[in-house]
């Protein structure tokens, strides 16, 4: 028995909790071949394998989150200056996860799109 989880499972809790934060306009689809949830075209978090989802964040973001949760966010060397965030699926809460991928959407939707959400 292993502690992966299933990229299915994976996403299907990616919805559930992009549902439940009531974020619009989402395209589920693939990113790099990869299952993925995108805004306005662009991916917002990728499922990368059974044990690590990627949110795209601004790099000082990135920063505050790996010192502040080095347990849950972490890089690899292919992710340094470039605003994604790999993070550890099996350690994350739902509820720090729904915020995480609405800091994401945010992120990546269209000022258009964005100024029609009103969450804070």
């Amino acid at each position: 028995m292993t502690s992966t989880i299933d990229m299915d499972v994976i996403a299907e809790r990616l919805q559930r909790l992009i549902a439940q934060a009531r974020l619009p306009a989402i395209e589920p689809g693939l990113h790099y071949g990869l299952p993925a949830f995108k805004v306005g075209g662009k991916a917002f978090v990728t499922v990368k394998n059974n044990e690590t989802i990627v949110l795209s964040l601004p790099i000082d973001r990135k920063e505050q989150l790996m010192e502040m949760a080095p347990e849950i966010y972490f890089q690899t060397g292919h992710y340094v200056g470039w605003p994604s965030l790999p993070l550890r699926i099996a350690a994350i809460s739902d509820e720090e996860l729904e915020r995480r991928l609405i800091e994401a959407w945010r992120y990546r939707a269209p000022k258009k799109l964005l100024a029609t959400f009103s969450r804070i």
